[in-house]
């Protein structure tokens, strides 16, 4: 059987997803299995025991096209992913996404069995043009990756677990190690990551409210203190370093997917909004203390019970406050 995956964004969505190649791999041993995804998030997949492919494609870039010559570009990118799809001969193919897009990439695979979530499911109800068998999750189905796991139930696999396979660099944990070496910090510290960037501004923590966790941190917790920052985040980043205890809060440094992995891995407790860091910290089995204002954290929290979830009041990231924030953490170190 020749399966494709479409799940094509964002870094913590296609974590999300990780369990469904996993149990697919399972009950289904003999199977292909060919996963569609977003150059960016390609990264998060490499390596992956489950998978016989990666197809990247880049559907921001073609939508950011304006010259003559990049419209050509994308276009004959187009024409190439269709062709290639159409050469895997797929029996099967699973829309994780729910948008028009990934429909459109689903219908391009042209297997005959395009399995997809029923419309009140999909972010954009016009994807189940593209699909001719809608899932349904059940009640019990609350976490996003439950309901991804859902979407198997045609094919009648039934996962027991879920399985989240992540890619190591050995060089990235060398870089890691040695950096965290050069803060002073010892192996048996105990060390707090913070991620104040997220993806949408309603979804960030203030970065007062980060920096002054910090401060408790290192002052009522004796806790040692990292700040992770992506792309646009240092000045936020530099801004709780530079308000906090000097010598036990430190910013780390640039990392890519593989060194931001392994800062995670090292990590006693990890505390940032519903975004990629956190999502990949919890797939590492890493404890997290998840920040929700907006999104639901019943539906998108960190995935596991290993975790603390705290959901802000009326849904405005501003309105919560530190204690109950500082409180979770010390509740995961003193375990």
């Amino acid at each position: 059987m020749r399966i494709a995956l479409v799940k094509l964004s964002a870094i913590g969505d296609v974590v999300h997803a990780l369990p469904v190649a996993a149990a697919l791999r399972a009950g289904l041993p003999q199977a292909r299995l060919t996963w569609v995804v977003e150059r960016r998030e390609a990264a998060v997949l490499r390596g992956n025991p489950a998978l016989s492919e990666i197809v990247p494609i880049d559907t921001r870039g073609w939508r950011r096209v304006r010259s003559a010559l990049a419209i050509a570009e994308a276009a004959g990118a187009v024409v190439a992913l269709g062709r290639h799809l159409r050469a895997g001969r797929f029996d099967v193919a699973i829309d994780l996404q729910g948008l028009v897009k990934s429909g459109v990439v689903t219908a391009a695979t042209r297997a005959p069995l395009r399995i997809g979530f029923a419309a009140a499911r999909c972010r954009e109800s016009t994807s189940t043009l593209f699909t001719n068998q809608r899932v349904t999750p059940p009640p019990s189905a609350r976490h996003v990756v439950d309901q991804y796991l859902s979407l198997l139930e045609p094919l009648g696999v039934r996962p027991r677990s879920a399985e989240f396979p992540l890619p190591t660099d050995a060089g990235a944990e060398a870089r890691v190690d040695e950096f965290l070496a050069s803060t002073g910090l010892k192996p048996q510290d105990r060390l707090v990551v913070l991620n104040p960037g997220a993806g949408r501004p309603d979804k960030r923590w203030p970065v007062a409210r980060f920096r002054d966790l910090a401060r408790s941190l290192v002052d009522d917790a004796g806790a040692a203190v990292l700040v992770a920052w992506g792309p646009n985040e240092l000045d936020d980043a530099r801004a709780i370093v530079d308000g906090s205890p000097a010598g036990r809060v430190s910013l780390a440094p640039p990392t890519d997917l593989d060194d931001l992995l392994a800062v995670l891995r090292r990590a006693s407790v990890v505390v940032a909004g519903d975004t990629g860091p956190l999502h990949m910290a919890a797939a590492l089995g890493t404890p997290c203390v998840g920040l929700y204002g907006p999104t639901s954290a019943e539906r998108n929290g960190p995935y596991g019970q290993i975790h603390r979830t705290l959901a802000a009041p009326h849904g405005v990231m501003a309105a919560l406050g530190v204690e109950p924030v500082l409180r979770s953490v010390a509740e995961i170190l003193a375990r």
